[in-house]
This record gives C-alpha cells, sequence and structure tokens, in this order.
C-alpha cells in the first residue's frame, strides 16, 4: 500500500511558478512510475507528466511541454512537479498518482495503482 500527498498548490498570477511535491509512505518508492494529472471544471482528468521510477524517462503531455519539469528524490520518497510559466488554464486540480510499472512511461489512468487526494492550482490572469 502506497499513500501520496500532494502540497504546493495555491492562487498564482499569470507568468508565476509554483511548484508541487507529492510524498509517498512505503519502502518501494523508487519502484512505481508516477505520474501528475490534472482535472479542470468540467473537463477529463489529463496526464501531464510521468517520470520513471529510476527519474531517467520523462513524459509530458504537449500543453505543458518547456514549461513544466518532472522530478523525483527517491531518498525522500518525494515526486515533485516544477510549473513555470504558468497560465489561466493551467488551472485544475492536480493528482499524484503511482504506477508499479516503475521501467514504463504509463499513460493511461487504468495503468496506475494509488492516488494522492489533489492539490488545486489557480491562476488568476
Amino acid at each position: 500500500q502506497v499513500q501520496l500527498v500532494e502540497s504546493g498548490g495555491g492562487l498564482v498570477q499569470a507568468g508565476d511558478s509554483l511548484r508541487l511535491s507529492c510524498g509517498a509512505s512505503g519502502r518501494t518508492f523508487s519502484s512505481y512510475a508516477m505520474g501528475w494529472f490534472r482535472q479542470a471544471p468540467g473537463k477529463e482528468r489529463e496526464l501531464i507528466a510521468t517520470i520513471t521510477g529510476s527519474g531517467v524517462g520523462r513524459y509530458y503531455a504537449d500543453s505543458v511541454k518547456g514549461r513544466f519539469t518532472i522530478s523525483r528524490d527517491n531518498a525522500k520518497n518525494t515526486v515533485y512537479l516544477q510549473m513555470n510559466s504558468l497560465k489561466p488554464e493551467d488551472t485544475a486540480v492536480y493528482t499524484c498518482a503511482a504506477s508499479q510499472y516503475g521501467l514504463t512511461i504509463p499513460r493511461r489512468p487504468g495503468q496506475y495503482d494509488y492516488w494522492g487526494q489533489g492539490t488545486q492550482v489557480t491562476v488568476s490572469s
């Protein structure tokens, strides 16, 4: 069982930066691929970034490529999402998730086994 807790959300202005953190319980954190999803009101949940267990492999959705960076510190059981040049359309609830497919880049929600509770990010124009 893995428990995930996000932090770092908040209200910022367009162009600002924000860093989200997701802390995980358990001693096998490095065996899990980690993903960040977001869901805006009235929209489907969107995978925006994924990182393999080792941290070598990464994936970004086109909507955030070049602005967001996913990273992880396996010694701290934490995955991060650095968000730069934020836009109002980035407003959403951001949720981290863990997948047992640690060597791969899981892209479907069904491939993730554990989910955090989510943190709100609001970007004002």
